[in-house]
């Protein structure tokens, strides 16, 4: 059964999807154009066990889908304007200060 998500939760998947680098390679990557699981692999050069287990987490976010192509399947961006989204995320300015570390778990963590 297909429903609506919240809008809380439509951010929460966006941002577990883009919490990843190679998941963000991959969405960048579909941004492009769609592809074929083997061509991503070698695209990112990563393996194609690595690539699947990302896959899967992209489509259980909601964010792409498969798309049957005779005895392959392919990948796209679940929604074109997924496109635009990223397109306005990586053109968005964030602020952030330098003299001071803002996030009390950014050394233990490997954020901010």
């Amino acid at each position: 059964m297909l429903t609506v998500a919240s809008d809380i939760e439509v951010l929460a998947r966006f941002g577990r999807a883009l919490a990843d680098p190679i998941r963000c390679r991959l969405l960048l990557a579909l941004r492009e154009a769609p592809a074929y699981p083997s061509d991503l692999a070698d695209a990112l050069g990563i393996s194609r066990t690595r690539l699947s287990n990302h896959l899967a987490c992209l489509r259980d976010c909601g964010l792409v889908v498969t798309v049957p192509d005779g005895r392959r399947t392919r990948y796209e961006l679940a929604d074109e304007r997924l496109g635009s989204a990223l397109d306005d995320l990586r053109a968005a300015v964030v602020a952030v200060e330098t003299d001071r570390v803002t996030c009390t778990d950014a050394e233990t963590k490997g954020c901010c």
